[in-house]
């Protein structure tokens, strides 16, 4: 299968995935107000807001999709990185500092090989399969890298990251067409993503002109 079929099956499912997400609460009809336990028992007091990682991963995310101006918008992706880098393991975490120092050394197989293990040990840590889908795409694998953003994109749709490695691959292959789709879906998370803003502005013409 090429590069290219391999990233549109990805693209589908990471936008399936998305609208699942996006469809986790009912919708309702515009003016209405969601129903609660205060509405029927007013007495009752408000319950906490959760503060398990996935809800502050979440606050953090509409912080995101909020955020007026990049330099705000950059703070709160911060956040969210250094939430993304946490995998649970101190082993896992160590190794995986030893495979960036080895990226930034051009130590590309070192870090590809450190990135299996942090894998077998944390295969369902997100961050690990995407630092190793940038791994394998220096190492000039972009179809081994486009399976490792599906697999991140399978543990966190909203991996804007990965979405625009994804959109990148997929304009290297010549489909203008599905790599635009991956960059806006990039920036429906993450709207002051300044790159992948500048990828869309370049490829406006050859695509949304070509549609009209």
């Amino acid at each position: 299968m090429s590069a290219s079929r391999i990233g549109t099956a990805l693209l589908a499912l990471a936008l399936t995935s998305a609208g699942a997400m996006a469809q986790a609460v009912p919708p309702q009809r515009p003016g209405s107000v969601a129903p609660s336990d205060k509405m029927e028992n007013p007495a009752a007091p408000e319950a906490p807001t959760p503060r398990t990682p996935a809800a502050t991963l979440d606050r953090l995310f509409q912080r995101l999709h909020d955020a007026k101006t990049p330099d705000e918008a950059q703070g709160v992706a911060n956040l969210i990185q250094r939430r993304w880098a946490r995998s649970g393991s101190d082993t896992a975490d160590l190794l995986m500092t030893r495979a960036q120092e080895a990226l930034k050394a051009k130590q590309t197989d070192l870090a590809i090989e450190l990135l299996d293990r942090v894998i077998s040990l944390q295969p369902d840590w997100a961050e690990a399969w995407n630092q190793r889908a940038n791994a394998l795409y220096i190492a000039g694998d972009p179809i081994r890298s486009l399976f490792d953003i599906g697999e991140t994109l399978k543990r966190e749709p909203r991996h804007y990251g990965a979405m625009m490695g994804l959109g990148l691959i997929l304009r290297q292959q010549g489909d203008d067409k599905a790599a635009m789709v991956a960059f806006r879906r990039a920036l429906d998370v993450y709207p002051e993503f300044e790159t992948v803003k500048k990828a869309v502005e370049s490829l406006k013409f050859e695509v949304d002109g070509r549609d009209t």
